[in-house]
């Protein structure tokens, strides 16, 4: 597996330094580091990382608990919390986000260390537990099983119309092989012959759906998956 991608969201300079330099010495990969409620959501639109490192005091900003809530309505992001606050009212609030970690400032170096790790644990455990080995990984954080027709973000399924599911199917036994407009079509429709934008309407509709550039238009004239290089 490829190393953790996370996000740091802490308005105290200071503290977002140290933290950077910790996770550095740790080996996972910061994808930024931003100190707002607006500055987060833009990040993660960009990077879209594993976890999410979040302070709940962001200044004048909304707080990290109400950021948490806006983060869940649309993605799948592991949250742990790192504050100073450890009054009842407020860890109540935080645990009702479902984060996978809540850690006390000021904290040890050590507590950091072990309080990420068991995060991460927690997280590959939960978003792996369906993939096995009749899933072909495809990039992307997807995995795609060729017996069931079945793709997966992580673990979490990701519903796909049939002829998505036939498209995708045929692109990952490809494993990289540009696929002609005309094969595609002809494995799709048979001998139903679609409309000239039917086939670039359905991969535009399949790329929208996954937010990624998984799917590669070829110069000729065709589509592989763009992991499988």
């Amino acid at each position: 597996m490829p190393k953790a991608k996370i996000l740091i969201v802490e308005d105290n300079p200071i503290t977002a330094a140290d933290l950077k330099s910790a996770l550095k010495k740790l080996d996972f990969y910061i994808t930024n580091i931003v100190s707002s409620y607006n500055e987060a959501l833009i990040s993660i639109k960009q990077n879209e990382p594993d976890m999410i490192m979040m302070d709940i005091d962001l200044g004048k900003s909304k707080n990290g608990i109400e950021l948490a809530y806006e983060i869940k309505k649309s993605k799948n992001i592991s949250i742990l919390y790192l504050t100073s606050f450890s009054d009842d009212d407020t860890m109540e609030k935080a645990f009702a986000t479902d984060p996978v970690g809540y850690l006390v400032k000021p904290f040890k170096r050590e507590e950091l260390k072990t309080t990420i790790m068991l995060a991460l644990y927690k997280i590959n455990k939960l978003e792996y537990e369906n993939i096995n080995q009749d899933h072909t990984y495809i990039g992307y954080g997807y995995y795609f099983d060729l017996k069931t027709a079945q793709l997966y973000y992580k673990s979490k399924y990701i519903k796909l119309g049939i002829k998505e599911k036939q498209l995708l199917a045929v692109l990952t036994e490809a494993q990289g092989l540009v696929i002609s407009n005309e094969q595609l079509e002809h494995k799709l429709w048979a001998d139903n012959a679609p409309s000239n934008s039917s086939l670039r309407t359905l991969v535009y509709r399949l790329k929208s759906k996954l937010g990624c550039n998984i799917i590669e238009t070829s110069y000729s004239n065709g589509y592989k998956l763009s992991f499988f290089k």
